[in-house]
């Protein structure tokens, strides 16, 4: 959910802000871009409300979020190293700010493998219309071995471009083709044994073979039941787009795809919750359109019983200032925001840690970046301690715990 999903309007309710709603806010605050100097404070212009047995508040944009309250672990508590829309995506994605380094997704796949010969283990699913402001970093293999890489699937036209031959060929022809290829392959394997980039593009093109076929039937939505493609939202314009990305998600968990990451809606060089004016109408127009479908994955992987197997993660890189920017937005903040974990043994229906009183910094158990990396492997099985890999003269982690201080989060588990 990039752009910085503003906490306090989303599921992080602040009375304090109604009730000083317009006064000037003491103590200072980080900002980004001018606009905020006044120091005025804003109240939501949304209503929260009690959800599920659990009672968790969301605010009335997420209606569809909040009813799966019950299936919801909220951490009200997250903080980030970075200000910056690239450097903070970068870091959430690899826990760190410089470019080129392993995402989450490489790492996982580095450390599981596939469960699906047929597919790739990372599997991105972007909006058509273009990148987010951290680019292809946010599936980058870094220096790990290319075959980590996120492979990137459409969810109109063609999964994967170049992956069809231009003009019809015999399977016959083609398996020759593939095998003169691999001969010519190995024979470079054999003279520069060490070049793991060569290895890694053999290997992606031998899963290009398998997955001329399989991708296409794996993301075809037409044998999906109506009401499954309504719990999508796949007839309404507002919300078919990402729902249909959405329900590619669950296909592919279904066949075995370790990690896919859905990225919003989105519109060439523009993040859809950067809401530096306009907060009001900008979350009006991009909630509702993943709302919806993100509730939908979490019901549909319950009701096939794959949600305990699954974990769902609905986060932005950074949250928003409590403080007015031009008068009707909010600045960036990454020392608080909110993140939804849902699936995959995490608590359901519980809410950790929280922000001050009006939400500037998480000060009640806060959970670094690097924590919830720790988390995350550790649900999944890996000791984030363990997971390495040599580059450069050490061996390298995405935690980097005895620099960072990760550690996994037991109160997030249940």
């Amino acid at each position: 959910m990039v752009g910085g999903p503003s906490h306090m309007d989303l599921f992080d309710p602040k009375p304090i802000l109604q009730k000083f709603h317009g006064k000037t806010a003491s103590g200072t605050f980080e900002t980004l871009q001018s606009g905020s100097e006044a120091k005025k404070l804003v109240g939501s212009p949304f209503r929260f409300r009690p959800h599920g047995e659990c009672g968790t508040e969301f605010s009335s944009m997420l209606p569809h979020l909040a009813a799966r309250a019950d299936d919801i672990c909220l951490v009200r508590s997250m903080h980030s190293a970075n200000n910056n829309h690239p450097q903070a995506q970068r870091f959430l994605q690899s826990g760190k700010i410089v470019p080129n380094w392993p995402s989450l997704g490489a790492w996982v796949s580095y450390g599981l493998g596939t469960e699906n010969q047929n597919m790739p283990a990372f599997v991105v699913l972007r909006d058509p219309k273009g990148y987010t402001d951290g680019g292809t970093n946010h599936w980058n293999n870094g220096w790990l071995p290319a075959i980590y890489r996120g492979t990137e699937i459409r969810s109109k036209g063609d999964a994967v471009l170049n992956l069809k031959p231009s003009r019809p060929i015999s399977s016959r022809i083609r398996r020759r083709n593939l095998d003169l290829l691999d001969a010519l392959n190995d024979r470079r394997r054999q003279l520069y044994p060490d070049d793991t980039r060569l290895e890694s593009r053999i290997r992606n093109y031998e899963l290009a073979a398998r997955m001329q076929s399989s991708a296409e039937r794996l993301l075809d939505l037409d044998g999906e039941t109506r009401a499954t493609q309504d719990l999508y939202g796949l007839h309404n314009p507002i919300t078919a787009d990402f729902g249909r990305r959405c329900l590619m998600a669950r296909r592919m968990v279904e066949h075995g795809v370790r990690f896919v990451e859905v990225m919003v809606p989105i519109a060439s060089g523009s993040s859809p919750f950067d809401s530096h004016s306009n907060l009001e109408p900008g979350l009006k127009a991009v909630c509702p359109r993943v709302d919806q479908p993100s509730a939908a994955l979490i019901t549909d992987l319950k009701q096939r019983g794959l949600l305990d197997s699954t974990i769902v993660v609905w986060s932005g890189e950074f949250g928003r200032l409590p403080i007015s920017q031009n008068k009707t937005g909010r600045d960036h903040n990454r020392h608080a925001f909110g993140m939804i974990l849902s699936g995959g043994g995490f608590r359901g229906g519980h809410v950790h840690g929280g922000t001050d009183e009006i939400g500037y910094r998480s000060v009640v158990d806060p959970v670094s970046v690097h924590d919830y990396h720790a988390t995350i492997l550790h649900q999944l099985g890996i000791d984030h301690h363990q997971l390495q890999f040599p580059h450069n003269g050490r061996d390298e982690r995405l935690t980097d715990p005895e620099v960072t201080g990760a550690r996994v989060v037991g109160e997030l588990l249940s």
